[in-house]
């Protein structure tokens, strides 16, 4: 592992010499994406990337749970949760197979 994050900065740079839009643009472009995949994830929809994955929101019921330090119950609110699940492909290309 590398240790390295990919950043919103990151994004931004590589559509600037990908696409080349200035830089200004190119981030404007990154934040309008992620907003618009926010914004659907928080409406409850779906944001499915071809050849990527889909981010989707799970509602997970209350449930007892136990601090592991002192074995109190502590009582876990239900709550909502963000899942990616990742298409064959990419976890093909994770797990350094071809894919295509």
């Amino acid at each position: 592992m590398s240790g390295k994050t990919l950043t919103r900065a990151d994004l931004s740079e590589a559509v600037q010499r990908k696409v080349g839009l200035s830089r200004t643009e190119s981030a404007d472009m990154v934040k309008l994406t992620l907003e618009l995949m926010s914004e659907a994830l928080v409406k409850g929809e779906d944001v499915k990337l071809s050849s990527f994955g889909t981010f989707l929101v799970r509602q997970k019921n209350g449930r007892i749970g136990r601090n592991p330090k002192t074995g109190e119950e502590v009582p876990i609110e239900p709550r909502r949760v963000l899942v990616f699940r990742p298409s064959q492909l990419m976890k093909a290309r994770v797990n350094g197979e071809d894919g295509k």
